[in-house]
């Protein structure tokens, strides 16, 4: 059977969701699409962040208080390049993550696509379920401020997203092609579901890439959508702050007006029951439940309610 879930997503919250996913369905029924619009270079090495944070969730070896990076992480090599004046220690690489990025960065300069060394990688650490960039090409996350462009990452990790933004871009999206897995999975998924990831710049890129949102909008399976934003505030990361800066609704109701004709449910936290009629008024059903996944007993139950929206189950395998 052609795998039925296809999973969108990025960042941590996106990674718990996609953990809950596959504590459920079988290896061969979910394929875990990520946005690859933060990677950059550092220090000469490709670094795929929002890829190494799903693949250390599901290969339980992610930090559990920070929910990206490895437990136990050390960060020597980055002391050492600080002093020599090395540019760009600002962004924290730990010591055995670093060998993530070494071997990412030799097999691509080796002519491997990033589909292949990502699925390289995975199995590497025990990682059974498909993880695929949304692309093998490159496409960078840009914010614009008043004064100047700046790479995502400058923005989120150096300067805290303390600047103000007037826009966002993802350069090089107008020539990428979709990954072959996920140009499969979007023939062939009985569900699409948008993980609770910032929907500015996790699922952004992702439906950047040509023929990506047009797929979805005619997709003829269910498509569900979990909101990242509880009450008003981001679980974690900076949707919140980014999509006040844009004027935007800060809350489910202003990331359902962003998937509007792309989700035909939306999933929200029992605290923004009051907000389904806005919801419904967009052409979406809702589902109020439990969406803060604090352990991973959460993150089951909710992929459990998920998959049940979507009628899946794991005895479709």
């Amino acid at each position: 059977m052609a795998n039925p879930v296809l999973a969108l997503t990025g960042g941590v919250g996106g990674a718990k969701m996609a953990l809950g996913l596959s504590r459920i369905l079988p290896s061969d029924q979910l394929t875990i699409v990520v946005n690859t619009g933060d990677d950059e270079t550092f220090h000469g090495l490709h670094v795929s962040p929002d890829l190494d944070t799903v693949m250390y969730t599901l290969a339980g070896l992610a930090n559990p208080e920070t929910g990206w990076g490895l437990e136990g992480e050390t960060f020597r090599t980055l002391q050492a390049l600080a002093r020599y004046n090395a540019p760009d220690t600002w962004f924290r690489l730990g010591d055995a993550d670093l060998a993530t990025h070494i071997r990412r960065s030799d097999l691509l300069r080796q002519g491997w696509t990033l589909s292949r060394v990502t699925t390289e990688l995975c199995q590497r650490l025990g990682v059974r379920h498909s993880i695929v960039p949304m692309s093998n090409d490159a496409v960078r996350t840009v914010v614009l401020t008043a004064e100047r462009e700046l790479a995502f990452q400058d923005y989120f990790v150096r300067q805290r997203c303390a600047p103000r933004i007037n826009d966002v871009r993802f350069n090089g999206a107008e020539s990428a092609t979709v990954a072959p897995a996920f140009a499969t999975a979007l023939d062939t998924a009985q569900a699409i579901l948008f993980c609770p990831s910032n929907p500015l710049v996790s699922i952004g890129p992702i439906l950047a890439v040509p023929g990506v949102r047009s797929a979805i909008a005619s997709f003829q399976g269910q498509r569900i959508a979990i909101s990242p934003i509880i009450g008003g505030q981001a679980v974690k990361g900076p949707a919140a702050k980014m999509m006040a800066d844009l004027g935007e609704e800060v809350s489910c109701v202003g990331v359902a007006r962003r998937l509007r004709g792309l989700s035909d449910v939306m999933v929200i936290d029992e605290v923004d029951r009051e907000q389904t009629s806005a919801i419904e008024a967009l052409g979406m059903r809702t589902f109020v439940t439990n969406t803060v996944m604090r352990t991973d007993e959460d993150k089951v139950a909710l992929a459990k309610e998920v998959l049940a929206l979507a009628e899946i189950s794991r005895g479709q395998a």
